[in-house]
């Protein structure tokens, strides 16, 4: 979310003659139930907990068990104003959904108004797709002179012959690469574990860096002190925010669009995957979806770049 936008979320202020602690009580055991009943990912609870969050600074002091269908639908028109992506509203939804479900299990309230809160169609907005010749520049673009090149070359090659999320390959760790077998094991969103193919070009990126440049960062730290795949210089798991900056950082060299993000890598992947003919079922259990509506966006991105290679050769168009 944008700078600008969360701080008018926050300019809305609580007020003092209703008790904090009344609304950030709920917040707190809603996010006990997110981790203990749920078992959502603890990305996906800090996730809905900031909506939350900003759902009580919105209340302004009004208690969230009186709250009416008309005012839920009121937050989601304020949030709509603030231009947030369709994905961004639709999670604030989700994260209402349960909220007040878990409300209901705590009996603190009888009727369940967000069971009426209408749903936003997620591919209101076609997500960002690179070519395949980008691709190639891409995946190029860390050069023998980077003192990591190896490593992060590697991270790029796993990241787009996998799909995989920046998270699951910032978390994978060495027992879950599978060589001989050409697979490896992503573990995605509320710990479920699912097979990954890897491709052959993914598989020698990541045993040239195993080889050649992860004992240097490991600096002989054991497999139970550094179990993780990618190593910060520091012997560490590299975080996630480290690997966006790579990203970021080498697609600006590589003369692409310097706006992808590693889920840029994750939408060429399946976009890739769905133009050469892949089955949307087997797309959706490569990348972990839980619904196959999720996994279906990528067939209004392919459709729409069928619709201007048209626009652009058809005599008729």
């Amino acid at each position: 979310m944008a700078v600008s936008k969360l701080k008018k979320l926050r300019e809305v202020t609580v007020s003092p003659s209703v008790p904090a602690e009344t609304m950030s009580g709920w917040i707190e055991q809603y996010t006990t139930y997110l981790r203990s009943e749920c078992h959502l990912a603890e990305n996906t609870v800090q996730a809905y907990r900031r909506d939350l969050v900003h759902m009580s600074q919105w209340l302004n002091g009004r208690s969230p068990t009186k709250i009416t269908i008309r005012e839920l639908t009121d937050f989601v028109g304020f949030l709509k104003g603030l231009k947030l992506a369709p994905s961004s509203i639709s999670r604030h939804i989700v994260a209402i959904r349960m909220f007040y479900k878990f409300l209901q299990l705590e009996i603190a309230i009888q009727d369940n108004p967000a069971e009426l809160l209408v749903s936003q169609k997620m591919w209101q907005r076609i997500p960002k797709v690179i070519t395949v010749s980008a691709i190639e520049q891409f995946l190029m673009a860390p050069q023998r002179w980077d003192p990591l090149c190896l490593r992060d070359r590697a991270i790029l090659e796993l990241m787009y012959a996998t799909g995989c999320r920046v998270s699951e390959v910032s978390n994978m760790t060495l027992n879950n690469i599978h060589f001989s077998e050409g697979y490896c094991l992503a573990e995605g969103k509320g710990n479920k574990q699912r097979v990954v193919p890897l491709g052959q070009r993914a598989i020698a990126a990541l045993q040239d860096y195993l080889r050649q440049q992860r004992p240097a960062l490991a600096h002989g730290r054991d497999l139970l002190a550094a179990p993780w795949i990618i190593l910060s210089r520091s012997g560490r798991r590299l975080r996630r925010e480290a690997i966006w900056e790579l990203v970021k950082r080498y697609a600006l060299r590589s003369g692409i669009d310097p706006d992808i993000t590693p889920h840029t890598l994750r939408h060429s992947f399946a976009t890739h995957l769905l133009a050469g003919g892949a089955d949307l079922r087997i797309i959706q259990e490569m990348l972990g979806h839980a619904s196959i509506q999720t996994t279906q966006i990528y067939t209004q991105v392919d459709s729409s770049r069928l619709k201007k290679v048209h626009q652009q050769f058809h005599p008729r168009a």
